[in-house]
């Protein structure tokens, strides 16, 4: 998901460099190299900047009208592309572009742990936090089409943490949502 307006960084966070692409192409890129079968992009605020960095012909991207409402209605509109594209989908992952140490690996052992404790929600663990990239088997899809507001997941997540694996991305507290983090993964080259 990458359809919010970066409104503490001041600018697209998409957009940002970082090993030579953008953090968006990084998402996307990852995302490709793992065992998915399908990626959807969601953009929202600044899409008409973002659409050059998206290859079309890799992936389906969707532009969310109302990313104003936060990152449920992103949460939404590209669960339903993904029903809309493959109707018998078994699971959602949902990724966040301004997590520039995501990789394929870490989207592959979400889906392993899941296979190998059957647990319905695999999720990151970094620090004290459960979050992003996280699995939603298809038993948690109306819930997640229920989200309302800038909440995403994580409601979900807090609710059911029975049913919950975690797999450890401890790279996933850097994430870029102002001026001084950008500079700080910079830095931390």
């Amino acid at each position: 998901m990458a359809a919010g307006p970066s409104t503490r960084l001041g600018k697209p966070k998409q957009l940002l460099q970082h090993n030579g692409k953008s953090l968006l192409k990084n998402s996307m890129e990852e995302a490709l190299n793992a065992n998915a079968n399908s990626v959807i992009v969601v953009l929202g605020a600044h899409s008409n900047l973002l659409h050059g960095e998206i290859d079309k012909k890799k992936v389906q991207l969707v532009v969310n009208a109302e990313w104003e409402e936060g990152m449920a209605s992103s949460i939404r509109i590209g669960l339903k592309s993904l029903l809309k594209l493959i109707p018998s989908v078994e699971g959602v992952i949902f990724i966040v572009c301004d997590q520039p140490y995501l990789s394929a690996s870490l989207l592959n052992k979400l889906l392993i742990t899941q296979q190998e404790t059957g647990k319905p929600i695999v999720a990151s663990h970094y620090g004290e936090a459960i979050g992003p990239p996280a699995l939603f088997h298809k038993s948690f899809f109306s819930e997640l089409m229920q989200l309302k507001g800038d909440t995403g997941a994580k409601k979900i997540i807090q609710q059911h943490s029975a049913e919950i694996a975690t797999v450890s991305f401890p790279e996933g507290l850097i994430d870029i949502d102002s001026p001084a983090d950008y500079e700080a993964l910079r830095i931390d080259l």
